[in-house]
């Protein structure tokens, strides 16, 4: 049995990290991590071009670590061995393209190779919380980068969900996506 894989993106601050906590929580799994915040923590904020490659190949690293626990782990009382995924590749091709206008073909071409069997795709519906990585505290830009992401998720053939409402309205419309999936609706 191979593991389930669901991504969850969007805008910084749209409750991700959070939601994937949550969904590791309810079905008894682990989530993997956004290996920018690390990065960034170590490195600074002062990133460049070449700075996002490296992320993006190091989130890719963390994924396949993390999935390779999962694989250990007995399944879930669903009989399933899930892995949530706080960013992937999308997340990196969005940021590329908002900030330099470009984007690094080893990261399109991951975009292609890999895949989930399910995005959920957070809206900037939450209040703005302040931490020291975020850098688009303006709900013009959050909404922006929202919908870069929501064109993203209608032109690709992955299943995926929208998430939206208060922490405690998100987790149930996650949960439902998840169940739907799982289902195999």
């Amino acid at each position: 049995m191979d593991v389930r894989k669901i991504v969850i993106l969007g805008p910084e601050s749209t409750g991700k990290s959070v939601l994937c906590q949550q969904l590791a929580e309810h079905y008894n799994t682990i989530w993997c991590p956004e290996y920018a915040r690390e990065y960034l923590l170590k490195y600074g904020t002062a990133y460049n071009y070449d700075d996002l490659l490296t992320i993006a190949q190091q989130q890719l690293k963390l994924e396949d670590e993390y999935t390779e626990r999962v694989r250990s782990l007995p399944p879930s009382a669903n009989g399933q061995r899930m892995l949530f995924i706080d960013t992937d590749m999308y997340v990196m091709k969005v940021w590329c393209e908002f900030v330099f206008n470009n984007c690094h073909r080893f990261i399109l071409d991951q975009i292609i190779e890999r895949e989930y069997d399910q995005y959920l795709l957070c809206n900037t519906d939450l209040p703005w919380v302040k931490d020291e990585l975020r850098e688009y505290p303006d709900l013009e830009n959050r909404v922006k980068l929202f919908y870069m992401y929501k064109d993203l998720m209608v032109n690709q053939s992955t299943p995926w969900t929208e998430v939206f409402g208060s922490y405690d309205e998100r987790l149930p419309v996650a949960l439902g996506a998840v169940e739907k999936m799982l289902e195999g609706k």
